[in-house]
């Protein structure tokens, strides 16, 4: 089965993670098929933080490819972030 989901560089206390679509025998930080993004969760306050190629997570998703619990909850929260803020403008 295919999987997106989150591998994890960084160094020790400063986590860093790459949103990668591989399939689901390789390892946490193993060999995968193609990076879509990043998410930095401890970046600096108004630094880019989280970022994913929509486009090509509609393409892994129609092709039957699973989100793991984290990339879908971080996606929907930046799907609404990205929502207000146009309203907000």
């Amino acid at each position: 089965m295919v999987v997106i989901r989150l591998s994890r560089g960084g160094s020790k206390g400063a986590p860093f993670y790459n949103i990668v679509v591989s399939d689901s025998r390789n390892r946490r930080d193993g060999r995968f098929i193609e990076r879509l993004g990043f998410y930095n969760p401890v970046g600096k306050e108004g630094a880019e933080n989280f970022r994913v190629a929509s486009d090509r997570l509609t393409h892994w998703v129609g092709k039957g490819a699973q989100m793991s619990d984290t990339v879908a909850r971080l996606v929907k929260v930046s799907a609404k972030a990205a929502a207000a803020a146009p309203a907000a403008a």
